[in-house]
């Protein structure tokens, strides 16, 4: 219940959404050896794994039609899931 002139504390905001790495650009190296893994899975590794630190970060068009992207994308959710 609020009196006078006070006001209700500010609400905690939503985590935005993380926007996707672009389809060229070189992710941030991760915790694990991804060498010898081509661009677009360690693309959706570190989309995958970052997915858990706020909001989805996930290409929905690559996700559908890049099994390379897909299979990174739910390798590093699941891996980053357990540390």
């Amino acid at each position: 219940m609020l009196y006078g002139c006070e006001t209700a504390p500010p609400r905690p905001a939503k985590p935005a959404e993380k926007a996707p790495l672009p389809a060229t650009a070189e992710p941030p190296p991760p915790n694990v050896n991804l060498s010898g893994f081509p661009l677009a899975y360690r693309q959706g590794y570190a989309d995958g794994c970052a997915s858990l630190s706020g909001g989805e970060r996930k290409d929905a068009a690559r996700f559908g039609s890049d099994g390379n992207y897909r299979t990174g994308w739910q390798d590093g959710y699941s891996l980053c899931k357990k540390r």
